[in-house]
């Protein structure tokens, strides 16, 4: 079956991104711009290079052109959260944004997504969302065949994706985090909030002295060649996990997974997650179900023999 033929871009186009410092590597148009041609909508997706003291400007850029959404990955998902003029609960929830929404008033004085309006006369809003959180568990099940709730679970990275998906792990009720993060002082503090918000949650800073169902790495170590490990493995040897995630989906395997292999592991990379917090993007900004298994497809096109990184 042949694949479907995206419409011609003309000034009624409608537009969507992904920003992060680098993109490059981005498999997010490959994957959006196929689910838009497999709905035959008249949109398309790019990826552009912002750096982070910029990231204030483009969202206004942005807003002033017509922008119906944009994605944001590293280094961008915590520091949008104080650039938006409304945050959706999801971001409130797991500190981060990594979808943002290009809202208008419809004709009832309802804020809607301008993808959703035929046209937009009076202000836009930015509505800030989290689609990253629940992706990851749902990647976890799905992917790597482990059940998040009542897991032991060794996260490394603290950042922005790192602590979406420590407050969502602890909501889902894993029974004990280990916080493990190059600045000590980050992960302790992303601890105490959990430690507060999720009391039942056994949260810990640094390496476990047990065994654990999960090593999820939420930091970009990987992404180069060259990069070092993101666990030291002679302090906690891989053996000691029965499955490892990482985020990262270019390349592949990273050395990180191909260690977890070796060492006996369920692996699995970051392309499901990917593929859901992708999938959850379109249908906010569309109001479209999205065509998931187009997008899988499209993804795994994209990656597959080729280097890079994490949307």
């Amino acid at each position: 079956m042949s694949e479907p033929t995206p419409k011609p871009v003309t000034a009624s186009t409608r537009l969507a991104a992904v920003w992060g410092s680098p993109i490059r590597h981005s498999a997010s148009p490959a994957m959006h711009n196929a689910g838009f041609a497999a709905l035959g909508l008249d949109w398309r997706y790019v990826a552009f290079e912002v750096a982070p003291e910029r990231l204030a400007v483009a969202l206004e850029g942005a807003r002033a052109m017509g922008f119906c959404g944009v994605n944001l990955t590293v280094p961008h998902k915590v520091l949008a959260l104080g650039l938006m003029d409304v945050l959706d609960a999801s971001a409130e929830a797991w500190g981060a944004v990594n979808t943002v929404v290009f809202e208008a008033e419809n004709a009832e004085g309802v804020w809607t997504p301008v993808g959703q309006l035929r046209s937009v006369t009076g202000p836009v809003r930015l509505c800030g969302h989290n689609t990253d959180a629940d992706a990851i568990v749902r990647a976890l099940r799905d992917d790597l065949l482990i059940e998040p709730r009542g897991a032991r679970v060794l996260l490394l990275g603290a950042g922005g994706a790192g602590k979406a998906a420590a407050l969502r792990l602890a909501d889902e009720g894993v029974e004990t985090l280990w916080l493990q993060n190059r600045t000590a002082s980050k992960a302790a503090g992303l601890a105490a909030e959990i430690a507060e918000r999720f009391p039942a949650v056994d949260v810990r800073v640094g390496l476990p002295d047990t065994d654990v169902e999960i090593v999820l790495n939420a930091t970009s170590s990987g992404l180069k060649p060259e990069d070092p490990l993101p666990l030291d493995v002679a302090s906690y040897p891989l053996a000691r996990a029965d499955g490892v995630y990482d985020m990262i989906y270019r390349p592949a395997e990273t050395p990180l997974l191909r260690a977890a292999r070796e060492a006996g592991c369920r692996t699995a990379n970051g392309l499901g997650m990917l593929l859901y917090q992708g999938a959850a993007a379109f249908e906010l900004w569309t109001g479209r179900l999205a065509p998931v298994e187009v997008m899988r497809a499209a993804l795994v096109r994209e990656v597959q023999g080729s280097p890079g990184e994490a949307r």
